[in-house]
């Protein structure tokens, strides 16, 4: 029996505990306003479509509107061509599906807004000309491929970041790491308990995102409990918890065209 006992410790420190206190903060720090006062300008960190000469791909994650923020973000993907003067959003809408529409929206939009209230965190980016030319096209590929376009589910999946992890297992160029915040990015189906990470640097197994391991050069180890990710990063160091997110150094990391593979 102490076995049992310290596998529930152990769930209830890195798992139950820093979840329990995200959402405590949540609803302490409630404010009065209504969804549509919130802030969803810019929040000023892509450069301007418009004076750039640069293909550019950025990914961003900002904490989930309501409730769902203090578990969980909501991630996207922006990208421009060096001849666009807007950039493109790529992101999955959940009352997209609940009104009859497709999950996937791609349209013209603010790159950096925030979300709901929440500044955006950018994970990656990458700015060249023909090499990021030919991953904006992949990345258009895959997007117009999502499997789960007509269906949305908040936990444990498939939602907006199930969506970037496919974009991102698409495209392995961007070696891409979702934070461990990021519920949704480990679904799949049962056929596909063994896929390789989001980032293509490793592999995972999945259980449908209720549960799984994951062992990559970019994300380190992830252990999925319950759609709840805990896992430490060796470079740069880190503990990542549910909830809370990266406790250490940042992951992100702005590529130029010459650090891409030669096609």
């Amino acid at each position: 029996m102490r076995w049992l006992f310290r596998i529930l410790g152990f769930i209830f420190l890195f798992y139950l505990m820093p979840a329990g206190c995200m959402f405590a903060q949540h609803k302490a720090n409630k404010g009065n306003s209504s969804w549509w006062e919130l802030r969803r300008d810019s929040s000023e960190q892509a450069p301007p479509a418009a004076d750039s000469n640069d293909a550019v791909i950025q990914v961003y994650a900002a904490r989930a509107a309501r409730w769902r923020g203090s578990f969980g973000v909501h991630t996207w993907v922006v990208t421009k061509r060096q001849a666009e003067k807007r950039y493109t959003r790529m992101e999955v809408i959940g009352y997209s599906v609940s009104w009859g529409r497709d999950a996937v929206r791609i349209r013209n939009g603010s790159p950096d807004s925030y979300w709901f209230g929440n500044r955006p965190t950018l994970l990656r980016d990458i700015r060249g000309a023909e090499k990021v030319e030919a991953l904006i096209d992949r990345l258009f590929d895959a997007a117009n491929s999502y499997p789960y376009n007509d269906t949305y589910h908040v936990w444990p999946g498939p939602n907006s970041n199930t969506f970037t992890a496919y974009l991102a297992r698409a495209v392995p160029e961007l070696r891409l790491e979702l934070p461990s915040t990021a519920i949704g990015k480990d679904f799949g189906e049962w056929r596909q308990i063994v896929s390789k990470s989001p980032s293509g640097t490793g592999i995972q197994f999945s259980l449908k995102g209720y549960g799984g391991l994951l062992l990559g050069l970019e994300e380190g180890l992830e252990v999925n409990v319950l759609g709840l990710t805990a896992g430490i990063d060796l470079y740069p160091p880190a503990l990542k918890l549910p909830a809370v997110g990266r406790i250490g150094f940042s992951d992100y990391r702005r590529f130029d065209e010459s650090d891409l593979p030669s096609p």
